[in-house]
């Protein structure tokens, strides 16, 4: 009896060290944030979500939002939608201070004008630190206000502070910093999602 009483300490024992050690691999302290979209808000925010024009094979550009996080945190996938077609899109993530590229990923757009979305391995983003999110391609989804005034920024969007957008004429082979900023509309859709990790 005194052996099994043995047995079942240790059994329940070995249950507590696994159950403990798979919580703090799968968050940190103990904390599971949530991913966050900033696009709805970002348009919310700006006003842009009141007119939709697709444009499509109109020049090739490197255009998107510089923006800030306002915690540590992590990109974990690329969203897109565009009114055409394009199995190489590329997107790229950049330092804005520097304006050297972090990271550029490709994704497939099998079909027009529906929303794709592509996990990749977690970039990590600093809380305060400037990046700039950018998409090559001659298509795009101009967003505007109905009466086309301007947006003010910064806008924030949850976690996400989106400061600006702007584009560049560039080549399906160049990947340029945008420098052209506008803010009477928005050419997308391209997001990701975010999620705090302290």
């Amino acid at each position: 009896m005194k052996s099994l009483k043995t047995l079942f300490t240790l059994f329940a024992a070995a249950i507590f060290t696994v159950s403990c050690s798979s919580d703090d691999d799968n968050n940190d302290n103990g904390i599971k944030y949530a991913e966050e979209n900033p696009l709805d808000a970002y348009m919310a925010g700006t006003g842009f979500s009141q007119k939709a024009v697709d444009v499509k094979n109109s020049g090739i550009y490197e255009y998107g939002f510089s923006f800030k996080p306002k915690v540590t945190g992590k990109i974990n996938s690329l969203i897109v939608k565009i009114p055409d077609t394009n199995p190489t899109l590329r997107i790229t993530l950049w330092d804005a201070a520097t304006k050297t590229v972090i990271k550029s990923e490709t994704i497939n757009v099998a079909t027009a004008n529906v929303t794709v979305e592509k996990a990749i391995s977690p970039i990590a983003l600093t809380k305060d630190k400037e990046y700039f999110f950018t998409v090559n391609s001659d298509d795009w989804i101009n967003r505007t206000k109905t009466d086309g005034s301007a947006a003010t920024y910064p806008i924030t969007a949850g976690n996400i502070v989106i400061t600006g957008y702007a584009y560049i004429s560039s080549t399906a082979a160049e990947t340029l910093f945008p420098t052209n900023a506008r803010n009477t509309y928005y050419a997308g859709d391209i997001t990701f999602k975010f999620q705090q990790t302290e």
